[in-house]
């Protein structure tokens, strides 16, 4: 039985997950943490804090607020003192957080990715493969990624994993753009445009467009549930537990398969 400790319980993602460990025999949720209370009823107890917990656990995960800093440094610190391993879920974490889990990871193992699907992993590999041979060919790349309206950061986490990938790729210096309302120019080759949208319930979607002269690539991923966040999630809890110190991700979850 892994025993998990879930911070960020209470969000959409914490439910998600909490609803799959529920139906998952061989997991049990042991300790919440959330910075808030709902006064929801729930099968495991839920503190404020995760130094509250005396509970022996497996593993460690964690969907905290992007701007929960102090619990999130928190969550590393117990990660560390009680060599459990942790999952780190949240995007848009500031530089000196990621230098935490670097630290941390030194210590303990440590599993940070800015997209927990499966599925746009494997579109990061898809973009390494074919990002160069277009650019080279003349084509332009855009993004366009679209969320919820209850999402605060834009452009999303993911989106800039993908532009890494694009960039890696692209044996070239390439220009990240936002915001093209500043200047009245033409688009440069070397540019990757970023568009966001924020509406409604869409739970996430990011395409890359590839616009040639002639012809159009677009290669979209569209989440249809935070259900493939959670199935992602508790294959990773399953994979980091018993691993030494060091930082994962989901490319090393990939290649085990």
């Amino acid at each position: 039985m892994t025993k998990i400790i879930l911070c960020g319980c209470l969000g959409r993602m914490g439910k998600a997950i909490s609803n799959m460990v529920a139906a998952t025999p061989d997991m049990e949720i042991v300790f919440g943490v959330e910075t808030f209370s709902s006064g929801e009823s729930n099968p495991y107890p839920i503190h404020r804090s995760i130094n509250e917990c005396t509970t022996p656990a497996d593993v460690i995960i964690s969907y905290l607020h992007p701007f929960s800093l102090d619990e999130t440094m928190a969550v590393l610190d117990f990660s560390v003192k009680n060599k459990i391993p942790l999952i780190i879920c949240t995007t848009s974490l500031p530089q000196e957080i990621e230098a935490a889990i670097a630290n941390a990871a030194n210590e303990t193992a440590v599993f940070y990715s800015a997209n927990m699907s499966l599925g746009v992993n494997v579109l990061t590999h898809i973009l390494k493969s074919v990002s160069k041979l277009l650019y080279d060919s003349n084509f332009d790349i855009e993004l366009i990624e679209k969320h919820h309206n209850k999402k605060m950061d834009a452009p999303s986490g993911t989106a800039f994993m993908l532009v890494d990938a694009l960039k890696e790729a692209v044996d070239s210096p390439l220009q990240t753009v936002t915001n093209r309302s500043s200047a009245l120019a033409e688009r440069e080759h070397n540019e990757i445009g970023m568009s966001t949208v924020r509406g409604g319930n869409i739970i996430g979607e990011h395409s890359v467009i590839f616009a040639g002269q002639n012809e159009t690539l677009e290669i979209t991923h569209a989440a249809q549930s935070r259900d493939v966040f959670a199935e992602g999630t508790l294959k990773a809890a399953r994979f980091i537990c018993g691993k030494p110190p060091g930082l994962y991700t989901m490319q090393d979850l990939i290649d085990e398969f």
